[in-house]
Formats: structure tokens, sequence, C-alpha cells
């Protein structure tokens, strides 16, 4: 009888154990880990993208732990490597979640990855806080669960276009050229902003979606220089696609008025290395994020990357805040409701409420997209990568137009 006392006492003590991590502990309950399952480009097409936020990451992981962790549970990262690979990535998460029960889960990098692997984890109820998943293709599914940190994918150029149909009619460009990869993060930002740009009379020259069987970019990056278009619009995903375009416009003694790229030049360090120091000097990306950005939170992650990887504050990518978002927004929700339960999480990142962040502001709409960060476009300017358009806005510097000569 006694034994059977015992044990039983035993099955229950680890029951409401379970019970706690997974409904409600409170701060300094347990030191037992809480795990939280991601599944990270390690290899692949998004392997830089992905090394990258591994590190955002782990920064996060690292400064949460400083302060007792989530709960009073040390965080521990278990990040699987899907090799860029949207099979690979719906896996993981079946492992992370149905095998494994990690209590939680952030997302991956891409919307490619981050729209099936939404979709796994709202199978098993689970809330899916991602920074790299802003394509409409991932909210269209209309799931519940998915959350992304960063600005909306659609309105990212507009900024952009705006200034570019607002200048005085003597310096307007007067043709414009745009060129996209086939893909869900870039695709969605084109149709807005040649809208803007046409209706101020810029005329276009060119206009493509390159196939993704086409990975050498030299032919369509050699028609436009061939049309010298005042204006260029870029829709990359990487750094290796906006360097192939550079190299050869500078191949071609092609220098655009006005360059912007989607994504690669706000990568820092790896987008100089790339394209040659002193070529950065004048290129466009829009984004919700930068290195030097005057924000508290965000000084500090920059200096604590700095200490750990070298560099500096420009060439930090801003892949690492994207990230380190994700981590801080599941932190304040995770306090708010004194739970690791995912319904109550997603019940109260669809509450209306606002939450901090390195990029700024995090609010929910009802599809799970953040209405509350709106795009800054950013310009290279002399080694550092400064805020630009809207022009005038609080913190930002007098674009460089037209853009500078290559080095």
């Amino acid at each position: 009888m006694r034994i059977r006392f015992v044990a039983s006492a035993a099955a229950l003590a680890l029951t409401l154990g379970l019970v706690a991590l997974g409904g409600g502990a409170p701060a300094g309950a347990s030191s037992s880990p809480v795990t939280i399952g991601i599944s990270l480009s390690l290899s692949g097409d998004f392997s830089a993208d992905g090394q990258a936020y591994k590190q955002g990451y782990e920064l996060w992981a690292a400064d949460q732990n400083k302060k007792g962790g989530l709960l009073g549970h040390p965080i521990k990262l278990k990040i699987l490597s899907d090799a860029s690979s949207a099979t690979q990535v719906v896996t993981n998460y079946n492992t992370l979640i149905g095998s494994d029960h990690d209590p939680l889960v952030f997302g991956p990098f891409s919307s490619l990855l981050t729209a099936p692997s939404a979709e796994t984890a709202a199978r098993y109820g689970y809330a899916f806080v991602e920074g790299a998943g802003g394509a409409p293709s991932v909210f269209s599914e209309g799931l519940h669960n998915v959350f992304d940190v960063s600005v909306p994918v659609a309105t990212n150029l507009e900024a952009f276009a705006q200034y570019v149909a607002t200048l005085p009619a003597s310096e307007r460009p007067k043709t414009a050229a745009y060129a996209t990869v086939n893909d869900p993060f870039t695709q969605p930002q084109f149709p807005p902003a040649q809208s803007i740009i046409s209706k101020a009379g810029i005329k276009t020259v060119y206009s493509k979606v390159i196939p993704e069987e086409e990975i050498d970019y030299t032919a369509t990056a050699n028609a436009i220089a061939q049309l010298k278009p005042d204006v260029v619009l870029l829709g990359s995903v990487d750094v290796p696609t906006v360097s192939a375009f550079i190299h050869a416009f500078i191949q071609q003694h092609y220098n655009p008025k006005l360059f912007i790229a989607t994504a690669g030049p706000d990568q820092g360090q790896a987008f100089i290395k790339a394209v040659g120091k002193g070529n950065e000097n004048g290129i466009m990306v829009p984004n919700g994020w930068y290195g030097d950005s005057p924000k508290a939170d965000s000084r500090q992650m920059v200096k604590e990357y700095i200490a750990q990887y070298g560099g500096t504050a420009s060439e930090v990518n801003a892949d690492i805040a994207e990230a380190y978002s994700v981590g801080q927004v599941m932190t304040q929700a995770v306090q708010h409701i004194g739970s690791f339960n995912n319904a109550k999480i997603i019940a109260y990142l669809h509450s209306g409420a606002t939450f901090n962040s390195v990029q700024g502001p995090v609010k929910f709409n009802s599809q799970g997209e953040n209405t509350a960060l709106k795009a800054t476009t950013f310009q290279w300017q002399n080694g550092v990568l400064n805020p630009v358009i809207p022009v005038g806005a609080p913190g930002t510097v007098k674009p460089l137009f037209p853009k500078p000569a290559w080095s």
C-alpha cells in the first residue's frame, strides 16, 4: 500500500510539474528549462539569413536568461536545420511539436518556409511568432496562429516610390526598370510601387519576373543596362542577387540615378564585401530597422552583437533584429498571461495590445500582420547605412541623389 501511494504521489507530482510548465508556472517557480523549437536554414539558398537569424535568436535567449528566463525557466533553444527546403521545414516542426512536445516554437526565415510551417503549427494549436514571413501568401490561408513582427511586405517600397514620384519635375526620373526574382517576398512589393511611379509620368522601359530556373542574372542585368533607365527597382532576397546586378552594371559602365533592392543591402558587412567596398555607396533598401537605430534596446543588442562578432553598427544584419524581436514579443506575451499555454498566447497576441521590440512597436491585425511598424528607406552613404525616406522624418538624413558613381 505504501509503495503504491508513493508511486502515485510521484506520478501526481510529475503531472503537476508538466501542467505548471505548460499552463502557468509563476516566475522563479522552477529551474527546469523551457525549450523553444526553431527550424532555420543553416544550409541551402537561405543559409546566410538562417545563420543570422540563429545569432539573433541566441542573443535574445542569452539576454532573457540574464533576466531570469521565462517565468523562472531558463531558455533552451532547439534549432534544427531545414536546408532551405519547404518539405524539410514541415518535417522539422512536426518533430519539434508533435514528437518532442517543445512548449513554444519560433518561425523560420523566408515566407516560402513560413507559410507551410505556420500551417503545421496551426494543426497543433501552437502560436507561430516570426519575423521573416510577411508576404501576403503567409496570411492568405487565414491562419489564426501566425504573427509577423516585421513590416508587412506589400508596403515595403511605397515610401521610396512616393519619394521618386514627388521629386521636382526638373529632377524627376524619366524612365524606370523593374526586375524581381520569383518569390512571395519580392513580387507583392512591385505592383503598388510601380503604380505610384507610373502615375507620376515615369515610363516603364523594362519589367520582368525572373523565372526560378534562371540562376545567372547577367543577361537580365545587361538588358537593363542597355536601356539605361534612370531608376532600377530590384526584387531580391539575398546578397548574391544584388551583387550580380551591381557587377554587371559596373561591367556595362551603367550607373542608375536611383537603385533600390528589396533585400541584400540590409545585410551589413556581407553586402559590402560582396559588391566591393565603395560600390555600396548610394544603394537603397527598405526595412524596419537599421544598426544605428537610437532605440535603447536596439543599441544594447547591437553593442552585444559587436562584442561577440565584431564589426560596426551599420554592418549588423537586419535579420538579427527581426529574430531578436520575435523573442521580445513572445516574452511579453508569456509574462502577461503567466503561462506557456499556446491558446492563451494566441488570444493575447490578437487582443490589440502593443508590444515593444528593437525594431519598434508591434501591434497585430486580425491576420497577424504588424500594423504599427512602417517601412523606412535606407541608403548606404560613405560606409554608413542611413535612414533617408520619408524625407524629413525624425532621424533621417538627406538622400544622395543622383547615386554616386561606382567606386
